[in-house]
C-alpha cells in the first residue's frame, strides 16, 4: 500500500516549509541481493532516523541537509532525499520536521511509498531523548513487546539508532542533544489496518521497526534456491554440523555456541520446512535450529512456514505445554490469553515453568518428524531479541 507524499502547509512564526516528491535513499540501493536478485530497501527506522538527523540538523544551523546521510548498524551509509521539511517557531518553541518517502525495494512491504515524519523540538539540559508517536504511529497498550505500555511504538534499535544520530549532529553543531522526537507516517493508522498491530495491541497506527535499517525482498523461491545452494556448499566442504537460523541474531548465538565456520550457517528465515525437506535428501550429521521463541512456538506446533502472514504463535499450544511443564489451570488460562508469546514465556518465567525447553524440545520433535528418519541429529535453541538462549532442547 503507498502512500500520498504531501506538501507542508504554510504556518505562522516564519515557517519555511516544502515537499518534494522521491525520498529514495542512494548507496547501494541499486544494489541486488545475491541470493534473491532482488533489490534491498530501507525500513521504517532507517527513515525515521534519516528524518530525525535533517530535521535535528536543521534546528540547530537552519538548513536542511538534503540529501542526508546515516550509518546503519552493519555499516552502510545511505543517502535519502528529503520529500517534505518545516522549520517553524511557535508558543511551544522552535521545531523542525523533515520527512522521507519509504522505499522497501523489491519487497511487498506494506509500507511501501509511506511519509516518514520526525519532528523535533528541544528540551531542557539533562532531559535526554524523548520519544513521542506522532498521526500514524502507535503507541503500545498491551504487555509482551520489547517496550513498555504507554510507549510510542518506535521499537528498541531504530531508538538507538535515533539518539545515536542526535549525538553526532549535536557534537558537530554545538547542540545538548536534548530533544522531543515525534515520529509521524502519513496515513500510518489506515496502513496498519492490513498489519498484526491492532491485535497485539498496538493502536493508532504502525510500528517504526528494523534491527539493520534494510529490507530484504521476500522471494519465497529464490530464498528457498539459497538454502539447497547452502546446504550443497557445505556439505562440498565436508562440514557434519550445519545451523538453519531465523536471521543476524540466531546467527551470532549459534556462532558463539558452536563456533561453526560461516559456510555452516544456513539463512533460514521462516522457511523452516525448505531446510528440513533438503537436508532429509541431502543428509547432514548434526542440525542446529536456532530463532526466535514466538517463531520456533510455531514449528514446536506443526508450521513449517514461520512468516507471519501464513502462521501465527497458538498461545492454546503453549498453554497445553506449560501444563506439561507443572503450570495449573489458572495459569494455563493467562498463558492461553497472554498478548504475545513473550507474554507468555515470562509468565512461565515467572512461575518457574520452562516454556522455553518446552517449547525448544517440541521444535526438535517436529523436525524429526519431517526428517523422517534420515541419519541427522537434531537440536533447537530458542532466543529472545537480544539473542540471550530462553530455551534449547538436547540432541536426538
Amino acid at each position: 500500500m503507498s502512500g500520498d507524499v504531501q506538501g507542508v502547509d504554510d504556518t505562522s512564526g516564519g515557517a519555511r516549509s516544502g515537499a518534494r516528491g522521491g525520498g529514495a535513499a542512494k548507496g547501494g540501493r541499486g544494489a541486488q541481493l545475491a541470493h534473491t536478485g532482488l533489490r534491498p530497501g530501507w525500513t521504517t527506522g532507517a527513515c525515521a532516523t534519516a528524518a530525525t538527523t535533517a530535521a535535528y540538523t536543521a534546528l540547530l544551523t537552519g538548513d536542511f541537509p538534503d540529501p542526508v546521510t546515516i550509518t546503519l548498524p552493519k555499516g552502510q551509509t545511505p543517502a535519502f532525499a528529503l520529500a517534505a521539511e518545516e522549520l517553524a517557531t511557535d508558543p511551544g518553541g522552535s521545531h523542525a520536521m523533515a520527512g522521507i518517502v519509504k522505499d522497501a525495494g523489491d519487497d511487498p512491504d506494506v509500507t511501501h511509498g509511506a511519509l516518514v515524519r520526525a519532528t523535533v523540538r528541544l528540551l531542557p539540559a539533562g532531559s535526554g531523548v524523548v520519544f513521542r508517536a506522532g498521526p500514524g504511529v502507535g503507541t503500545v497498550t498491551l504487555p509482551g513487546l520489547p517496550l513498555p505500555v504507554g510507549e510510542a511504538a518506535v521499537n528498541p534499535v531504530p531508538r538507538q539508532l535515533m539518539r545515536e544520530h542526535v549525538a553526532e549532529v549535536a557534537a558537530r553543531h554545538g547542540g545538548s542533544g536534548d530533544v522531543e522526537i515525534t515520529v509521524s507516517v502519513d496515513h500510518g493508522e489506515e496502513i496498519a489496518r492490513s498489519t498484526w498491530n491492532p491485535r497485539l495491541g498496538i493502536l493508532g497506527g504502525l510500528s517504526i521497526l528494523g534491527t539493520t535499517g534494510v529490507v530484504v525482498p521476500y522471494s519465497c523461491s529464490a530464498w528457498i534456491d539459497s538454502i539447497r545452494r547452502g546446504v550443497d556448499v557445505a556439505r562440498a566442504a565436508g562440514r557434519t554440523h550445519v545451523a538453519g537460523c531465523t536471521g543476524s541474531t540466531s546467527e551470532r548465538t549459534v556462532l558463539s555456541e558452536y563456533a561453526l565456520p560461516e559456510d555452516a550457517l544456513l539463512d533460514m528465515g521462516d522457511f523452516a520446512g525448505a531446510v528440513l525437506k533438503y537436508i532429509r535428501r541431502h543428509p547432514v550429521d548434526r542440525l542446529t535450529v536456532c530463532g526466535g521463541f514466538a517463531k520456533l512456538s510455531k514449528l514446536a506446533a506443526g508450521h513449517l512456514d514461520l512468516h507471519s502472514a501464513r502462521s501465527q504463535v497458538d498461545k492454546g499450544f503453549l498453554a497445553g505445554l506449560a501444563r506439561t511443564g507443572g503450570a495449573d489451570e489458572a495459569l494455563a488460562a493467562r498463558i492461553a490469553e497472554a498478548n504475545t508469546g513473550l507474554a507468555a514465556l515470562q509468565l512461565c518465567g515467572a512461575a518457574g515453568v520452562p516454556l522455553g525447553d518446552l517449547v525448544a524440545a517440541a521444535a526438535r520433535d517436529a523436525a524429526l518428524s519431517v526428517l523422517r528418519g534420515a541419519p541427522v541429529a537434531v537440536d533447537v535453541i530458542c532466543i529472545d531479541r537480544a539473542g540471550t538462549v530462553v530455551g534449547r532442547s538436547t540432541v536426538a
